[in-house]
């Protein structure tokens, strides 16, 4: 009997810890299951950042710069699409335009803007002074009253600036360097852009000591890039040279092909005018701007207040000939000037 009753015990002692093992178990799975289940949900409801992209010029022009955002993006780790978003938004050289394009990525719920284009800058300072805005490229932000100062910008705008008194006079000398015999020289600039008056005063300090008079010539608008074209054709100058502004940049083919069509010797403010046919560019390496306002994206996503991020001033410049433009309106460029040039397109 005994035996017998041993077994029945160990018989009830088991079923007793099977039913434990199993209730333990279930327990341990659903446990499992509710704390993966709460981190599906958690990395679903992780907030992506949203980079609000708003240029004054056209995409075809910031193709490469955005291009190096993203790099500088994924070079601090930021996988495109995964880590960050970027929603790109362009005016196209209507000034009338900025301001409806910034409310667009505003509705978006962007958590940042990177801007090109003091048009752009200045639309989102009337809009917001609470998003966190980095501009890529400003000239003189000071002077535009953007900033506060280069060292504490104060309120929601920090980045890039790219003026230097130096670029725009070095562009009017090498413009008279390659084209010796120029002694007028028409401007193309925009005057409802802060920046290009300034410019435009620095050449002509600069310019009776080159021997050289200005023929300034506006456009506001894109319709008055036919009308400049009408005067330069009137007027023909020596040579044209090109203030930097996002609808002259908007309409970098028109420009570069005008000027290559009349034979009328340029500089520009960009690599994608000569690019585009133009005869030559001297200024800021702009594709270094835009990689370096990455990391300006990357610290205020971090918690970094914008104006407690001091702006930066340009590091890079950069000379480009095209000498198949040369060749065809039949100049040649100086052998000094070319042992100078970070590229020649041939």
């Amino acid at each position: 009997m005994k035996g017998k009753a041993d077994g029945f015990r160990s018989r009830a002692v088991r079923g007793q810890w099977s039913g434990l093992g199993k209730g333990v178990f279930y327990a341990a799975l659903c446990a499992l299951l509710c704390a993966l289940g709460s981190s599906a949900e958690a990395q679903q409801s992780k907030k992506v950042p949203r980079v609000g992209y708003l240029s004054g010029a056209s995409s075809e022009n910031d193709k490469p710069l955005v291009a190096a955002l993203r790099q500088g993006l994924r070079e601090l780790g930021y996988a495109d699409g995964k880590d960050i978003i970027i929603e790109e938004r362009y005016a196209v050289g209507r000034s009338d335009k900025l301001a409806e394009a910034a409310m667009e990525l505003i509705n978006l719920k962007v958590d940042i803007f990177v801007v090109y284009g003091m048009g752009a800058v200045q639309s989102l300072k009337n809009i917001t002074s609470t998003i966190p805005v980095v501009m890529a490229n400003a000239v003189d932000p000071v002077g535009a009253g953007l900033v506060a100062s280069l060292a504490r910008p104060g309120g929601n705008i920090t980045g890039l600036s790219d003026y230097h008194f130096a670029t725009i006079t070095k562009r009017l000398e090498l413009l008279k360097e390659v084209v010796p015999s120029a002694s007028r020289v028409s401007v193309m600039f925009n005057p409802a852009n802060a920046s290009n008056p300034l410019q435009l005063k620095d050449l002509q300090n600069v310019a009776p000591s080159l021997k050289v008079s200005l023929a300034p010539v506006e456009a506001r608008a894109p319709a008055d890039i036919d009308r400049a074209f009408d005067s330069l054709k009137k007027n023909r100058p020596s040579a044209l040279l090109l203030i930097g502004d996002t609808l002259l940049s908007a309409n970098q083919k028109r420009i570069a092909e005008f000027a290559l069509g009349n034979r009328i010797p340029a500089g520009y403010t960009l690599r994608q005018f000569v690019e585009a046919g133009g005869l030559m560019s001297y200024g800021t390496n702009f594709a270094d701007m835009w990689r370096r306002a990455a990391t300006y994206v990357d610290k205020i996503l971090k918690g970094a207040k914008p104006a407690d991020l001091p702006i930066e001033q340009p590091m890079k410049f950069e000379l480009i000939i095209n000498l198949k433009t040369a060749k065809q309106i039949g100049l040649t460029i100086p052998q000094s000037v070319l042992y100078r040039a970070d590229r020649v397109i041939k």
